[in-house]
């Protein structure tokens, strides 16, 4: 892991709204975003101690469940020093001090799953209507590379009560507590997790990932080790091109180096090396497919179009690029987010 060089009030142009949209007070993220002026120093001034120090103040309060949400924001990009650790660390024990009023069944999880020729460990939250996973289908599902299962808690409480589904929610490798890199073995951990997700509900399991977990996602359906698959801005092929990557903003380039475990910068040639051994040009060419949703904003400046719209006239698949809003609709999740419950619900669960 490595830090790089990033001004700290593009992160906040960028990110602002996807804080707020997950629940954290727009007057907070103002505050702290007048206070910082680095993005590294665990020190007055630092992303990581402002953050924190807000966060202490509503664990004070016994307001766990938003000092879990700012105590992400801490940890926010990467696991790149300690101070991010402990934050998430923090953001854990917060998270589980809030569980107790979540409006649905809280577990933490250590399952295990195999990876290359051995096996490894990875913690996931399932949530539930009752705590009856054998009665229900699983959805397994995840975030990107710096936004975790714990940033997307609503999420997952929303698919849980809309859909009629247990959800699995997870790190996908490279990220949070998956603590192994993104590569071209993190689909076997995801095929660990949905046959795991066979075992735990009633047999049928979809896939739902936001960012790079859409990538895992459109995997998932793609090859048909799930019934049905969610991609929300996922990059499938064209994103991992060196005339995309050249041009990632907001530090994507090294937030996805840190996820690949490099200990330096890559160069745009490392970098597209690994991200190749990940894209879907072999399971896009064939023809056959889980039923799946496709959907991304049609302003998105990480993911080009392309890897949306090339789902477009797949057996069995619904695509939407909606206009006005970037990656992942955030600016839109009041519509989209209802959107894939009801298509899971539809299409998935007969939860209609």
């Amino acid at each position: 892991m490595y830090t790089y060089e990033i001004d700290t009030a593009a992160m906040f142009e960028d990110r602002t709204d996807q804080f707020e949209k997950f629940g954290i007070p727009l007057d907070e993220i103002e505050r702290v975003r007048a206070a910082t002026t680095d993005m590294w120093a665990d020190a007055p001034g630092g992303w990581v101690y402002e953050w924190s120090k807000l966060a202490r103040q509503y664990a004070d309060r016994g307001e766990h469940y938003l000092a879990s949400l700012i105590y992400g924001c801490a940890k926010f990009p990467c696991l790149t020093d300690p101070a991010r650790v402990t934050a998430m660390q923090h953001q854990l024990e917060q998270f589980e001090l809030a569980a107790k009023d979540f409006p649905v069944i809280f577990e933490r999880r250590i399952i295990t799953v195999p990876h290359r020729g051995s096996s490894i460990e990875v913690p996931v939250h399932l949530y539930s209507a009752d705590g009856d996973h054998a009665g229900r289908p699983v959805l397994i599902a995840s975030g990107g590379v710096d936004t975790w299962k714990m940033d997307i808690h609503p999420w997952w409480v929303g698919f849980t009560q809309g859909a009629g589904v247990t959800t699995l929610a997870f790190d996908h490798p490279g990220t949070g507590e998956t603590a192994i890199p993104l590569d071209a073995h993190a689909d076997e951990v995801i095929r660990g997790l949905a046959a795991y997700a066979r075992t735990l509900g009633d047999g049928k399991v979809a896939h739902f990932g936001a960012s790079f977990g859409g990538s895992f996602a459109a995997m998932s359906g793609l090859s048909g080790i799930v019934d049905a698959a969610v991609d929300l801005g996922g990059p499938v092929l064209d994103s991992f091109k060196p005339e995309h990557l050249k041009n990632l903003p907001y530090g994507m380039h090294d937030i996805l180096g840190n996820a690949m475990h490099f200990d330096h910068s890559p160069t745009l040639e490392e970098l597209s090396s690994g991200l190749k051994k990940l894209d879907r040009r072999e399971l896009l060419a064939q023809q056959h497919n889980s039923v799946m949703l496709v959907i991304n904003g049609a302003d998105d400046y990480f993911i080009p179009q392309s890897d949306t719209l090339i789902f477009q006239g797949r057996p069995h698949t619904e695509v939407h690029l909606i206009d006005g809003t970037g990656h992942c609709a955030m600016s839109k999740a009041p519509d989209v987010v209802p959107k894939i419950i009801a298509w899971l619900a539809a299409h998935f669960t007969d939860h209609a």
